[in-house]
């Protein structure tokens, strides 16, 4: 199979209200970041693809929006403002690259198959996906990652699993294949990490965060059955076989170009209506501050 080759068209300035950015397939059209770009797991080396949403060391929350047209990567808000991450030392915003593992669906409509003791269902989202390399990522790049393990996360009582991997052009990513490579090479980076998650809202006034199954990491083999799980109910939501009809309306756009999908829709650039990009606009001076917790 030949090799998409993928670029982004921005939309307005980054940090306001009119920063979008989208898929631009190789044969011009936009694409969806959700849904049409390839989840390319490769069971030799067990890797995915990801979708980067967040570079490392940033504060502003970008996320793919599954209910516009062609699904952008924008700026998420809360009661009309643009949410930023605080900094909880010693981290500066996300300490790893941030993203989604594109054509994965956290059903929301069903207790998931790997939570049937906590009746738990999904988020409604792509799964989450963090890569722990060294490399500041760009936002809209699509990577290579090994999956590595995982940590389930209850996000106002929502299952919210994040996926941990290395890049592909990482220079450890032919020395971890699980989680004890990571513990023996990144000493404490998993305790960081679920300390991360537990605490990254307390600045805001929310309590800490739990985590299903007390807390314990997934191992690779658990994990990508969690990925094949969401796969499949991303294909069922695609293709229409998912009954919604007795739950609350879904918010995710279905337009896709994948032909034999009945959501298909052929996007061009002149459809977009793509506002002026200037430059960044400035982030809220409170959004430097620093917060420190035991």
């Amino acid at each position: 199979m030949l090799k998409r080759l993928y670029s982004t068209i921005q939309s307005g300035s980054k940090y306001t209200n009119d920063f979008k950015t989208y898929l631009k397939l190789d044969n011009g059209k936009i694409g969806s970041f959700f849904h049409d770009v390839p989840i390319n797991y490769n069971p030799t080396d067990k890797t995915v693809n990801m979708v980067v949403e967040i570079p490392r060391w940033t504060n502003g929350k970008f996320e793919i929006n599954g209910d516009l047209p062609c699904n952008p990567i924008i700026q998420d808000t809360k009661k009309g403002k643009l949410r930023f991450v605080n900094n909880i030392y010693p981290h500066h915003g996300y300490p790893h690259n941030y993203g989604a593992i594109p054509r994965t669906w956290e059903n929301s409509t069903k207790i998931t198959e790997f939570s049937k003791d906590l009746k738990l269902s999904g988020d409604n989202d792509p799964l989450d996906i963090i890569d722990i390399g060294s490399e500041i990522l760009k936002i809209g790049d699509i990577k290579k990652i090994k999956i590595l393990g995982s940590l389930a996360l209850i996000d106002d009582g929502e299952l919210d699993w994040k996926i941990i991997g290395i890049n592909s052009t990482d220079k450890l990513f032919n020395e971890l294949h699980n989680l004890n490579d990571v513990n023996l090479k990144m000493p404490n980076l998993l305790n960081d990490i679920k300390r991360w998650f537990k605490i990254y809202k307390l600045p805001t006034g929310k309590s800490e965060n739990n985590f299903a199954f007390n807390g314990e990491f997934k191992d690779q083999d658990f994990t990508i059955n969690i990925i094949n799980e969401c796969h499949k109910d991303w294909e069922n939501l695609i293709y229409n076989k998912i009954n919604t009809s007795e739950t609350d309306n879904l918010p995710i756009n279905l337009n896709s170009t994948i032909e034999n999908s009945p959501g298909f829709t052929e996007f061009n650039e002149s459809d977009l209506n793509l506002k002026p990009i200037g430059k960044d606009a400035d982030i809220p001076k409170d959004v430097d501050d620093v917060f420190y917790y035991k």
